[in-house]
């Protein structure tokens, strides 16, 4: 399987803008610039779209883990902060919140730590990773 996206840049750096489509259409030419990446701006840039995608596998991943464990999943909740310094990125971190019922804490959080190093967009990340992870039993 492979999947697409298309960047499509005009201008300068600093004065340009870019437009970003995917091929789902769920981003249609979406625009990103200079200023959303290093300054402050209203629409998307590349970090943003990898805090996106790193959120979205890894809870999958955790997702499937804990299926083949024998739990039931309610809902997880994760949000991805891809920290940008220098030109890199220098770390992804993932803050989790679970409601799954019956599950030792200790075997969650152990769950949690295989899906951020098992998650394929974790594993193509060339970076630190980490995460905290709250279980919340009914």
């Amino acid at each position: 399987m492979k999947r697409n996206a298309t960047a499509v840049w005009a201008g300068s750096l600093k004065e340009g803008d870019g437009k970003i489509s995917t091929e789902s259409n769920v981003l249609n030419n979406t625009q990103y610039s200079y200023k959303t990446r290093f300054e402050e701006g209203t629409s998307t840039n590349p970090e943003e779209l990898i805090a996106a995608a790193h959120a979205g596998c890894f809870t999958m991943q955790l997702t499937a883990y804990i299926n083949e464990a024998g739990y039931t999943v309610a809902s997880i909740e994760t949000k991805c902060d891809v920290n940008f310094q220098n030109g890199s990125i220098a770390g992804s971190h993932l803050s989790v919140i679970a409601r799954i019922d019956d599950i030792e804490t200790q075997h969650f959080q152990q769950l949690v730590t295989k899906a951020e190093q098992n998650c394929p967009v974790s594993k193509l990340l060339n970076t630190q990773i980490s995460s905290n992870a709250t279980l919340v039993q009914n």
